[in-house]
């Protein structure tokens, strides 16, 4: 023979505050807390009996008024009934005493209690922000228990709804920001070709710790530059980006070589947040004839060169410098490089190289590895934006998965590959 299931009943109210004792079922599920704002001189209101089997446990306090409704309103209420008929709010809004309540409890759900038939009213509080209406004449156990739990699983999806809205209008703004910090090449007037990839290792971010940049002189140079913040978080990128924005104006000045290095070294040492931070820089300035160039590396990989009819090397690497911010009275030797008639030159982040040399290996696949990629890339017929897409993804594809690291590559020609 079943157990009989026992019938909540209402104890005995203390103050303002009248409890349901659960079943052992609804026990499980928690607590609801009710506070009934109501017209009521006594300050009792009068709950109706809930059902056997009603479900939640229901604690009722009660208000006679805003004011005192603002003293008991706290953080573990789960809903507030309000009375629409609260006097002393003038008469020239209907809907006064709700409007204050929701300006009060934004986070709260909301329920209203109406007179008998008075359904526009009603209906216009559920516009103006409350989650339902009950009218006080058809007001039982049944509907009060489920009303509440509706009123306050339909705010929670409001707030959940709300939040995700913000959520996405937030990452949108971010992605403009972050597009818009991109850089845009400044090559007009310049025969060159230019062409760049950019993935950063954050999920779901735009920019990363590697930053570069390429802009013409007026004197027909055309100067070029990657570099890499240590670390791959916000603050890294945002620190990859006033170093870019100041190596542009100091090439725009006339700053190259080391006295360049020199100053976008104390820009670092003044703005990055701890001594432990620095960055890998590489620039390259190119003759306005595109036949020879000057080279400086301060702890960053060596640019690979292709010339006609030749396949691909690093360019000299031997006199680079440390990385900025490192030692703080640092010298980096500016290198002259012969380019000739038709080359391309592909400068790039660790990111690339710093991958394994194959799903599941322990080795890297390194500066040799990378040549030897894309060689084999231009053996292909692979060229410009082509040839950096297939660089990426090859990469990639030899790590067994995502590159964890951020990833910029740039290449820069003169009559063709």
């Amino acid at each position: 023979m079943p157990t009989p299931v026992p019938v909540p009943v209402p104890r005995q109210r203390t103050g303002s505050t009248v409890e349901w004792q659960p079943t052992a079922e609804t026990a499980k599920t928690g607590d609801l807390i009710l506070l009934v704002i109501e017209d009521d001189p006594a300050g009792t209101f009068t709950a109706p009996e809930l059902p056997e089997g009603a479900g939640t446990r229901v604690r009722i306090r009660t208000a006679r008024n805003l004011t005192e409704a603002e003293r008991l309103l706290t953080d573990d209420i789960h809903c507030i009934l309000v009375d629409l008929a609260l006097p002393g709010y003038g008469d020239s809004d209907d809907l006064a005493p709700l409007k204050h309540v929701l300006r009060l409890a934004p986070r709260h759900a909301v329920l209203a209690l109406a007179a008998e038939g008075d359904v526009e009213r009603a209906a216009a509080a559920v516009r103006v922000g409350a989650q339902d209406y009950l009218f006080r004449g058809e007001l039982d156990g049944r509907l009060l228990s489920r009303a509440i739990r509706y009123a306050v699983e339909r705010k929670r999806a409001d707030i959940a709804q709300r939040q995700l809205t913000e959520s996405r209008l937030r990452a949108q703004e971010n992605a403009r920001l972050e597009r818009g910090l991109l850089p845009t090449p400044l090559l007009q007037g310049s025969d060159l070709t230019f062409a760049a990839r950019y993935r950063p290792g954050r999920s779901r971010a735009l920019l990363g710790g590697d930053f570069y940049d390429t802009v013409r002189t007026p004197d027909g140079t055309v100067h070029v530059m990657i570099g890499d913040v240590c670390g791959h978080g916000p603050d890294e990128a945002a620190l990859g980006v006033e170093l870019r924005i100041a190596w542009r104006a100091l090439t725009l000045a006339g700053l190259c070589g080391d006295r360049l290095l020199s100053t976008l070294q104390q820009v670092l040492e003044h703005e990055r947040e701890s001594e432990e931070i620095f960055a890998t820089l590489c620039t390259v300035d190119i003759t306005p004839d595109g036949r020879r160039a000057g080279l400086c590396l301060a702890g960053h990989p060596s640019p690979l060169i292709t010339r006609h009819g030749r396949a691909a090397q690093l360019l000299p690497y031997e006199e680079g410098g440390p990385a900025l911010g490192l030692l703080p009275r640092a010298r980096w030797p500016r290198r002259q490089v012969e380019l000739g008639g038709t080359w391309s030159l592909m400068l790039y982040t660790d990111g690339l190289i710093e991958g394994r040399a194959a799903p599941g290996a322990s080795r890297r696949l390194g500066q040799e590895g990378m040549v030897e990629m894309i060689n084999a890339q231009l053996a292909r017929g692979l060229d410009g934006d082509d040839l950096l897409e297939a660089a990426v993804a090859q990469a990639r594809e030899l790590n067994g998965g995502e590159l964890t690291d951020d990833v910029a590559v740039l290449l820069l020609g003169r009559g063709g590959t």
